[in-house]
């Protein structure tokens, strides 16, 4: 089982010049292996296989960063160009732009050249730089992707081939969850989790920042300053949100065997105006990439139930399908048994009875756990 720790890095002045210099040298090399790329093919309309090696007499300066860098550099853009040619609906390859703030690159592990000790991470042509490392693992480092968010903090992500987790004992224990805005989770036994609106919560201080932001000098030092705070802002209001997804998903497949889901069309939502906001503040679809991969870890299985089902619209306890009802409506009561519902409630327990038929009747339900690294 491949999995990735991700850690903080306090590198120096002159580890930090390295790391630019590696990052601007892997773009740099993935921009112009695709331009050659692209140049090569509208003259001769065949595909040009060119590495990094080749450019190094050109552009000695390539010489200085880890060869290994370029190496993965060209690996992601066979991979884009792979992807694009298996399914054109993905788009062809972009240039990576200067001016985004974010930047990576990848080494791997060869003989032990990735270390990782008590406080110091060991990378190649770089040595010993600082990390505080508060997950211990056990395993051998495949490789290694050191990143700048646009905040200016480096992080190191390390992946590391380790044994499979030992998974959960099965105890029968199943679960419907209808996913919303006011409250976040809604499950078939009747608990609620409130929505944390990391992102509406932290609107005002956002605001106050982005405005202060434009005002400033382009170019400026105030301007990279101000900037720097809008980003941390944001990476505040992610981080929250990102820990509080990973609670409640790993809360879900602790107390649960089988978990019964929406299979929502996120895509399709956002087109909303009103709510669309809401919706990617709410980050549905992360939450369901968090649970299905745990899944996978412990041995749990995820059902999705078909996005058009009417479960908003059917008693969970005589079948009646009342139709549809308007978003108000957060009661109803059914006029041919009488039972009285909350609306989400009700219809977390209609996934769970649905997701049940499903895996009862083999048809087309997802079991999770199937995500490729």
């Amino acid at each position: 089982m491949l999995i990735a720790y991700k850690y903080r890095m306090y590198p120096n002045k002159e580890q930090e010049v390295f790391f630019s210099k590696s990052f601007g040298c892997a773009r740099f090399i993935y921009n112009k292996m695709l331009g050659d790329k692209i140049e090569y093919y509208n003259e001769y309309k065949e595909n040009l296989n060119n590495t990094p090696a080749q450019y190094k007499e050109e552009f000695p300066w390539l010489k200085e960063v880890d060869s290994l860098a370029l190496a993965n550099a060209q690996m992601n853009l066979q991979a884009a160009y792979n992807n694009f040619f298996r399914n054109p609906e993905v788009g062809f390859p972009n240039f990576k732009k200067k001016y985004v703030n974010r930047f990576s690159y990848t080494t791997n592990n060869q003989k032990g050249s990735v270390a990782v000790t008590e406080r110091h991470i060991k990378l190649p042509k770089i040595g010993l730089v600082r990390i505080k490392k508060h997950r211990v693992f056990d395993g051998l480092i495949k490789s290694v992707t050191v990143s700048r968010e646009p905040s200016g903090k480096h992080f190191v992500s390390v992946l590391v081939e380790q044994a499979d987790i030992e998974q959960l004992i099965p105890d029968g224990s199943t679960i419907g969850v209808d996913l919303g805005i006011t409250d976040f989770a809604i499950t078939s036994n009747g608990d609620k989790t409130e929505n944390p609106r990391c992102l509406i919560k932290s609107e005002n201080k956002l605001k106050q920042l982005q405005r202060s932001l434009s005002r400033k000098k382009k170019k400026s030092s105030n301007r990279n300053k101000a900037r720097i705070k809008v980003a941390r802002q944001h990476e505040k209001i992610r981080n929250q949100r990102n820990d509080f997804l990973h609670k409640e998903s790993k809360k879900l497949i602790d107390e649960n065997q089988v978990i019964c889901l929406e299979d929502l069309n996120v895509k399709g939502l956002v087109k909303n105006h009103k709510l669309a906001k809401h919706i990617s503040d709410v980050s549905w679809s992360k939450f369901k990439t968090y649970l299905e991969y745990k899944a996978k870890w412990y041995g749990s299985k995820i059902i999705y139930v078909d996005r058009f089902f009417p479960s908003s619209q059917i008693c969970s306890n005589c079948g009646h399908n009342g139709g549809k009802k308007l978003l108000d409506i957060r009661q109803w009561k059914c006029p041919k048994c009488g039972a009285a519902h909350d609306r989400d409630i009700n219809a977390a327990r209609n996934i769970l009875a649905e997701g049940m038929r499903i895996q009862t009747a083999g048809t087309a339900g997802l079991a999770c756990g199937v995500l490729s690294s």
